[in-house]
């Protein structure tokens, strides 16, 4: 079992930038593929970016592409978010998911465990 936290979350206005960060206790994230997902309000809960294991593998949602930069270190057991020029379509709950294939997946339902979530608000 692995147990995520998100942190990092607030308000920004547009154009402007938040880096989310994921910590994970009761194990370690080494082996673990990593992945971000976000959900607005009446939405489903939509993928965001993921990393695989060893960090070479990174997938992005278009939507996300050339903004949006994730990245693991293992020494922290921690996985980031880093996102630049926000837009007011950004705003969601963003959430931190582990999957134990050690892949970057993009499905909900390849992913084991999940964090709660911290909520992303960006003004127009």
């Amino acid at each position: 079992q692995v147990q995520l936290v998100e942190s990092g979350g607030g308000l920004v206005q547009a154009g402007g930038s938040l880096r989310l960060s994921c910590a994970a206790s009761g194990r370690t994230l080494m082996a673990l593929g990593m992945g971000w997902f976000r959900q607005a309000p009446g939405t489903e809960r939509e993928f965001v970016a993921s990393i695989s294991w060893s960090g070479v593998g990174r997938t992005y949602a278009d939507s996300v592409k050339g903004r949006f930069t994730i990245s693991r270190d293992s020494a922290k057991n921690t996985v980031y978010l880093q996102m630049n020029s926000l837009k007011p379509e950004d705003t969601a709950v963003y959430y931190c998911a582990a999957n134990e294939r050690g892949l970057a997946k993009s499905r909900r339902e390849d992913y084991d465990y999940w964090g709660q979530g911290t909520q992303v608000t960006v003004s127009s």
